[in-house]
């Protein structure tokens, strides 16, 4: 299917290699071996049974030559919502066949970073975990989609990080908070910062931040610099500092 065009800052949601997988990664507070996985697929050789091999679950593009940029925004997206699954206690390795099936069934394509996973997709899952023949999967499966009020939604965790995402005219996200922080206000965004996290308050990306900081300004003149509340700079710096070690 064709995939509108992105917005008239030039970056394609889609097509764009904007991250490498270790970026992506970071942005969205996992291990990057896991993003990898995600992104690429892996396999694992046993001795005595067949071997285990998974295909990749979120976007990824023939490798760059330039900084080996292989996702887009829309692959960050798609990780963003396993995130939230990986968050609210749900394998993933036993939810990807329901995963497939979303995909299969929704007929888009990135139906993990589509609108439509709250409405088409909380169908599709709870289906599937009607029909399934596979226990382990069933029970993961209604694990991620419940019934409340009679209603089938998603997860509290999971319904609660993709509440907070912005997601553009075609339906698909457009801006995404990023998890792990408990008082700096960040978001990647295609039309600022070609979607490398920026402050929501002041708007300062979030490199140029770190930069000033650890070139030896005081926190105070970083703040007054780029307009970044004091606290959501301490924030930020600690979390890039656990990244780090």
């Amino acid at each position: 299917m064709t995939v509108e065009q992105d917005r008239s800052d030039g970056v394609d949601r889609f097509s764009d290699p904007l991250y490498t997988a270790s970026e992506a990664a970071r942005y969205l507070g996992l291990p990057s071996t896991t993003f990898a996985r995600w992104a690429y697929g892996y396999a694992v050789q046993h001795d005595a049974r067949p071997d285990t091999v998974a295909g990749p679950v979120v976007t990824s593009l023939p490798a760059q030559a330039v900084r080996g940029r292989t996702i887009p925004f829309v692959g960050l997206a798609e990780g963003y919502t396993l995130a939230a699954i990986r968050s609210s206690g749900v394998s993933l390795q036993r939810v990807r066949p329901a995963l497939s099936r979303l995909h299969e069934e929704m007929g888009i394509a990135h139906a993990l970073a589509s609108r439509r996973l709250f409405t088409d997709g909380v169908e599709v899952l709870f289906d599937y975990a009607a029909r399934t023949t596979a226990p382990s999967v069933e029970a993961a499966t209604h694990e991620l989609v419940v019934v409340r009020n009679g209603q089938r939604v998603l997860n509290d965790v999971v319904e609660s990080y993709l509440r907070r995402v912005e997601f553009g005219p075609d339906g698909y996200a457009e801006v995404l908070p990023l998890p792990g922080y408990t008082a700096a206000e960040l978001v990647a965004d295609p039309g600022r910062g070609f979607g490398h996290p920026v402050f929501v308050r002041g708007g300062a990306r979030l490199e140029d931040v770190l930069a000033m900081f650890y070139g030896g300004e005081s926190l105070t003149v970083v703040a007054e610099e780029f307009g970044v509340p004091m606290n959501q700079l301490e924030d930020a710096l600690r979390i890039a500092a656990s990244t780090a070690a």
